[in-house]
């Protein structure tokens, strides 16, 4: 035991010393000091663990001075650190401000920090400033003042611009536009055969209302790609408004109907009341009749004067009913 004791405490000596300098490496990377020193760039040790202090990699500081360096560009290291802290991209805004330098692109530091920040890649707009780019539409669909319908297609070329693109609408809001401008161009045409002939019309009519305003944009050209034909939209209304008219009149119609039936089944109810009040009054007759021979008011001859009133009524509608001169007509001719 007492011999193993000496080579445990050279282990843990050992290992305690490995310890300490891969700590002290860590804080202190000699390498990238080095690396930094033969690029030019100002930096010493103790800076280098402070970033390693307030978590900031040492590395991607290093290599993103070294970079903006060697291409002639003068970048602080505390607004490299200030960014990274911030939650921005060192290395694609160091890209992109060399970038711009190179195509005399007037982009600055802050700027370049500021659309980081946004969101939106400086790189890409960068690039996207120096080569345009062309972004198509889809089918836009709108009606000529003769009701025929167009299906249009749109090229819309755009360049990236730098001092918009913090706070400036995207691609979005760029063919939205574009639709409502191409829309309306064909609104406005008096016949779909002028758009059709002239389809330059359209690109010219929507290029001059600065479509491109308060976007991240600028539009440099916009070309009709394609004009198609699609219904005959107001000829397609005009059946609908003739059907809609056909059914309001068949419902007043029918409406109309209802209420003579209704009128109809209610003179046939006042006509069956009238007559069960005849038949009601005829009934009383016999009975007043029986009253009055009862109390002397009527006597036996006006009782036959009235019977024999009412035989020749009788023989009188018989002889007035159609019909009713066939039967002597016949009689003489036999």
């Amino acid at each position: 035991m007492n011999d193993a004791t000496p080579l445990i405490l050279l282990g843990g000596i050992a290992v305690g010393v490995i310890l300490f300098f891969l700590i002290f490496f860590y804080f202190l990377p000699f390498g990238l000091w080095i690396s930094a020193q033969f690029a030019g760039v100002r930096v010493n040790l103790f800076q280098l663990a402070f970033m390693r202090i307030r978590k900031v990699p040492p590395g991607i500081i290093v290599k993103a001075m070294v970079t903006a360096t060697k291409a002639g560009l003068s970048i602080k290291r505390d607004d490299l650190e200030a960014h990274y802290l911030a939650g921005g991209r060192v290395i694609p805004v160091i890209n992109a401000l060399i970038s711009a330098d190179k195509a005399n692109i007037d982009l600055d530091f802050k700027t370049a920090t500021a659309i980081d920040l946004a969101g939106r890649d400086v790189f890409e707009a960068v690039q996207l400033s120096v080569n345009p780019k062309v972004i198509n539409t889809p089918p836009i669909a709108a009606v000529a003042k003769d009701g025929i319908q167009l299906i249009a297609k749109a090229r819309v070329t755009v360049r990236a611009n730098i001092r918009r693109l913090v706070g400036g609408a995207g691609e979005e809001t760029i063919i939205a536009r574009i639709g409502e401008g191409v829309v309306s161009s064909i609104g406005s045409s008096t016949n779909h055969k002028q758009v059709l002939e002239n389809p330059d019309m359209i690109s010219k009519t929507v290029l001059a209302k600065g479509l491109d305003a308060g976007t991240a944009f600028e539009i440099l050209s916009i070309d009709i790609a394609d004009v198609d034909v699609g219904k005959n939209i107001g000829a397609q209304l005009q059946m609908d408004q003739a059907q809609a008219d056909k059914n309001i009149a068949q419902a007043k119609a029918e409406e109309r109907r209802a209420m003579a039936i209704a009128l109809e089944q209610e003179m046939k109810a006042k006509a069956q009341e009238a007559r069960a009040s005849v038949i009601e009054a005829e009934a009383e007759v016999p009975r007043a009749m029986a009253e009055a021979f009862r109390h002397g008011n009527l006597g036996v001859m006006d009782y036959y004067k009235m019977q024999n009133i009412q035989a020749d009524t009788n023989m009188r509608d018989a002889i007035s009913k159609p019909g009713s001169q066939s039967k002597p007509n016949n009689a003489k001719s036999e």
